[in-house]
């Protein structure tokens, strides 16, 4: 929840500046701006290198929600992505693996790309239940979407306990949740399990990237405060495309 209109066009431009001047050739580049913001963002992008999504949507498509706002809506003022389930809506409003689910459901109806977030607390990872904890935040999504639903999507994990903390996992524990959640996947159907994209979100920077990129399971990243200056966020892009 960052930014104002000039802030954010500036922000905009900056990025499309570094990575016109990048010539990026491997990397996917999107942004997710706060609701409010998403118009401009997306007018500002149209037509360019950079994607752009919603941080968030609502799991029903229309109705007496005052304040909420849905995946058609989303994708009707011209983005493509939404993420769904990241920790603060998990941990701050409460959103259990079934809203999650189906907000999931409701991007996939619209024809966004939904990117599902997954992860877990300080306590849970102490406690040696990492990987039941992110699992069956997974195992909520595909029972109710099931493979083909999965493979539209995007994966990203997120350790709550790295999130805005300046803790970043190290690469052999990214690679390691990442791992298990392909193997998790692969139970579901190994061609999406192998094609789906995992990225690592949680205190990324341009002198971690590089190092988390080079694990075979890590396909990209999930940016954080990084991404408030368009120079350090084009830096990330930059070891994500010298990567493959």
């Amino acid at each position: 929840m960052n930014g104002d209109v000039e802030g954010i066009t500036r922000l905009c431009q900056d990025i499309l500046d570094e990575i016109a001047e990048s010539a990026l050739r491997h990397c996917e580049v999107l942004v997710l701006p706060t609701f409010v913001h998403l118009s401009v963002v997306a007018d500002a992008l149209k037509d360019g290198a950079v994607g752009v999504g919603s941080q968030d949507v609502d799991q029903h498509r229309s109705g007496a929600f005052t304040g909420a706002v849905s995946a058609p809506m989303v994708k009707d003022i011209g983005c493509n992505y939404a993420i769904v389930g990241h920790s603060e809506r998990r941990t701050i409003f409460h959103e259990d693996d079934e809203i999650v689910a189906a907000k999931f459901e409701s991007c996939l109806d619209a024809g966004l790309t939904p990117i599902l977030c997954v992860g877990e607390t300080l306590e849970e990872r102490q406690a040696e239940a990492t990987v039941s904890v992110v699992e069956r935040q997974l195992d909520a999504v595909t029972a109710r979407v099931g493979a083909a639903g999965m493979a539209c999507g995007l994966l990203a994990y997120e350790p709550i306990w790295a999130i805005g903390t300046g803790e970043s996992a190290s690469p052999e524990q990214a690679e390691e949740v990442h791992v298990a959640l392909r193997s998790r996947l692969a139970e579901v159907n190994a061609e999406m399990a192998s094609s789906i994209r995992i990225l690592y979100g949680g205190s990324v920077n341009a002198d971690n990237a590089a190092l988390l990129f080079a694990m075979e399971n890590v396909d990209g990243a999930l940016v954080g405060g990084a991404s408030l200056k368009g120079n350090s966020f084009v830096d990330i892009c930059r070891a994500a495309d010298t990567s493959v």
